[in-house]
């Protein structure tokens, strides 16, 4: 529950000089790994000076990575839904309690998805003008015809 107030805690601050936004994330408890708690961002590819932080595997890859490994998706392959995981990368680039921020129709299938995201252990941290910094990613999700599909 704590993370999904997290990660529907953005705040927008303002805008800099280039009328850039940057959203930080409202941290109420400690994050173990995380390396500044003041300092925790959402990250948006295409604002300037924002890079959101990168898995190692691709889309495409952690797609395959679902897929093969849900059985309930096997077991349902008409089940359709979609939902979110959240996930902190710290500055190290090391993912941090990851969550299910928007909850599927199914608590099976939403504890499997947590458990295989939990082995995607290899990201770049998020930089904000070029200096990595903590973020807090999410990761939403269609599911339909028996494939989840990350959007």
């Amino acid at each position: 529950m704590k993370n999904l107030l997290l990660s529907l805690a953005f705040l927008f601050l303002g805008f800099v000089s280039s009328a850039q936004i940057i959203a930080t994330v409202q941290m109420d408890e400690i994050v173990e790994g995380i390396c500044n708690h003041d300092e925790v961002y959402g990250l948006f590819d295409g604002f300037d000076g924002q890079v959101e932080p990168k898995s190692l595997l691709s889309k495409v890859e952690m797609q395959t990575v679902f897929n093969e490994n849900l059985q309930f998706l096997k077991e349902n392959p008409k089940f359709k839904s979609s939902g979110m995981l959240g996930v902190y990368i710290n500055c190290e680039g090391e993912p941090l309690e990851w969550s299910i921020s928007v909850k599927t129709k199914s608590k099976e299938l939403d504890q499997q998805i947590l458990e295989i995201a939990l082995t995607f252990k290899e990201w770049k941290a998020g930089t904000l003008n070029g200096d990595a910094v903590d973020t807090r990613e999410l990761i939403s999700y269609k599911i339909k015809k028996g494939k989840l599909t990350i959007n």
